[in-house]
């Protein structure tokens, strides 16, 4: 889904800004580029799949904005530092960084071995670390400069069989709150943005991972989208479009704060009154 009209506050408000996108190929940080280059930000995406960020710097280009991209890995800092050298060369600097990349294994603790918790907390961590690591001192320059980290609802409160993502989403918040705060000196503003269940090819993989034998993986993905009070899942633009506004002047305010985009998921309790639902 497009942003408001041509002309409207909410479309011009990143004109003339350069945000830095990683995870941008395809998902809730595809989705973040090409809305934040439809409001008027030049855009520099950031991932391993060089055919899914040619697709988004098309839709980037086709919703008016301006994109071009790097495959990297996020949490290689010579890579990560070699791209804000050209960002900053190629654009005279940067104002936005959104940290999107991330990945899902399952296991309890005692399943889960050190490769896959080494892999989990190195691209959903330590990736955003080095991302603004590398980014930062840009920021530092901007007279807008504002981090929006991708987290989720598992920061919070998860489901079972999750050790490694929960907590790589845990740690992200405690991370972004000290960059709230170290970063407020110099004018950059952090937060956070935690998505309930997204309909994503990241989820659509763990539906066929995870659907009965012979069962529509779709139909799982319906049902795990009516666990939300809203009845089902987010899209990647409705996320996109709460990343954008923290990220704009709008949002001048507000740092070192989680924006929960869960559909109410964590609202509430699993009680309820006879004949009152079942939520």
């Amino acid at each position: 889904m497009s942003p408001a009209g041509a002309g409207s506050p909410v479309a011009q408000r990143h004109l003339g800004s350069v945000a830095l996108v990683t995870g941008g190929a395809s998902g809730i940080g595809a989705a973040v580029a090409e809305r934040l280059g439809a409001e008027g930000a030049t855009v520099v995406v950031v991932d391993r799949d060089a055919a899914g960020l040619g697709t988004t710097t098309e839709r980037v280009g086709s919703a008016g904005g301006r994109a071009s991209s790097a495959v990297a890995d996020v949490a290689d800092l010579d890579a990560m530092v070699g791209i804000a050298r050209h960002v900053r060369e190629e654009h005279g600097g940067c104002d936005i960084l959104v940290t999107s990349a991330g990945i899902q294994r399952y296991g309890d603790v005692v399943e889960t071995t050190m490769q896959t918790w080494d892999e989990v907390l190195r691209v959903n961590l330590t990736g955003v670390f080095v991302a603004a690591k590398a980014t930062l001192p840009l920021l530092r320059a901007s007279s807008r400069g504002a981090v929006v980290v991708v987290s989720s609802v598992q920061a919070d409160a998860c489901q079972t069989g999750v050790a490694a993502y929960a907590a790589s989403k845990g740690a992200l918040g405690a991370l972004a709150r000290a960059m709230a705060l170290d970063e407020a000196a110099y004018g950059v503003r952090v937060n956070t943005v935690s998505p309930g269940s997204v309909d994503t090819p990241m989820l659509r993989r763990s539906a066929e991972l995870f659907a009965s034998a012979g069962e529509d993986p779709a139909a799982l993905m319906r049902r795990w989208g009516l666990a939300h009070p809203l009845g089902r899942l987010a899209r990647p633009d409705e996320i996109a479009a709460v990343v954008s506004f923290l990220a704009s002047p709008e949002a001048s305010f507000v740092t070192g704060e989680d924006v929960r985009a869960d559909g109410g998921l964590l609202a509430g309790i699993p009680v309820s009154l006879p004949g009152q639902g079942s939520s």
